[in-house]
C-alpha cells in the first residue's frame, strides 16, 4: 500500500478502513500467535515480529526489520509511524501466524481503528491491541488478582477489558483489533502470560527490539544488522 504522509490522508485511511473492521468470533483456535513491537533509534524504525506455538508458549522463530521513521508522533496514528517497519519484520517471517497481539492499541481508539486494527484489517488475521496505558475511554480499576478485569469504555460503547495479568502489578489495555471477540481477546492475552506482566509473544518482541535497535547506526553509516 501507499502509506499517507500528511495528517489529513492518515485520518481519511482510518475512516475509510474503519468500515473493514469485523469483532467476530475466531474462525478457529489459533495454533501460532506473535507478538509485534516497534523502536526509534536513529532516525530508523526498529520492528520485531515472533512466533510462538499456541497454547504451549514455544518459541517458533523471529524476525527484525528496520526502516527509517517518515512519520510523526501524533497519539492517535501510531499505525503511520510504526506500520511500515512491522509489515516488514512479518514479511520475513516464513509462514503468516494465525493471530498476532501488537503493542497498542486495537479499537479502544478515537476512530475506531488503532494500530493492531490497522494491522489486522491489512494482514486479514486476528489481532489484539495490548497496551501499557489507555489510550481513550474510563473504566474501574479491577481487582489486585490476577486474571481480574474492568470493561473500558468510550463514548458509551465497550472498546477494551483492563486486565490484571500479574497481582501487585498494573493491568494491560486489552482491546480486540479485527477477527476476534472482546472475550477471546481477554482469555489468550491472560493464556499467553506467564511469570511476567505481559504476554510472552509480546514481552519478547519488546526485549527483542531492545537488543536490535543497537545495531542501527545513524542513516548514512554501515550497519552491522
Amino acid at each position: 500500500m501507499e502509506w499517507p504522509t500528511t495528517i489529513a490522508d492518515a485520518k481519511r485511511l482510518q475512516e475509510e478502513m474503519v468500515g473493514r473492521v469485523n469483532l467476530t468470533t475466531l474462525a478457529r483456535k489459533p495454533s501460532t500467535i506473535c507478538g509485534v513491537d516497534a523502536a526509534y533509534v536513529n532516525g530508523q524504525t526498529v520492528a520485531a515480529a515472533v512466533v510462538y506455538d499456541y497454547p504451549t508458549l514455544t518459541c517458533r522463530e523471529d524476525a527484525v526489520a528496520a526502516l527509517p521513521t517518515t512519520f510523526p508522533y501524533i497519539p492517535g496514528y501510531l499505525s503511520f509511524r510504526e506500520g511500515p517497519a512491522i509489515l516488514a519484520a512479518i514479511n520475513r517471517l516464513t509462514t503468516l501466524p494465525d493471530l498476532f497481539i501488537v503493542d497498542g492499541q486495537g479499537i479502544a481508539h478515537p476512530r475506531g481503528i488503532g494500530i493492531a486494527t490497522f494491522l489486522g484489517v491489512l494482514l486479514d488475521r486476528p489481532t489484539i491491541g495490548s497496551a501499557k496505558s489507555r489510550l481513550v475511554g474510563t473504566y474501574d480499576e479491577p481487582s489486585d488478582s490476577r486474571g481480574s478485569w474492568t470493561l473500558l469504555t468510550y463514548r458509551e460503547r465497550t472498546v477494551g477489558a483492563v486486565l490484571r495479568t500479574r497481582q501487585g502489578v498494573k493491568p494491560l489495555f486489552i482491546s480486540p483489533g479485527h477477527l476476534v471477540t472482546l472475550d477471546e481477546a481477554v482469555a489468550i492475552i491472560l493464556a499467553s502470560c506467564t511469570r511476567y506482566r505481559l504476554p510472552e509473544p509480546q514481552r519478547e518482541a519488546d526485549r527483542l527490539v531492545g537488543i536490535k535497535k543497537r545495531e542501527f547506526p545513524p542513516l548514512g553509516e554501515p550497519s552491522s544488522a
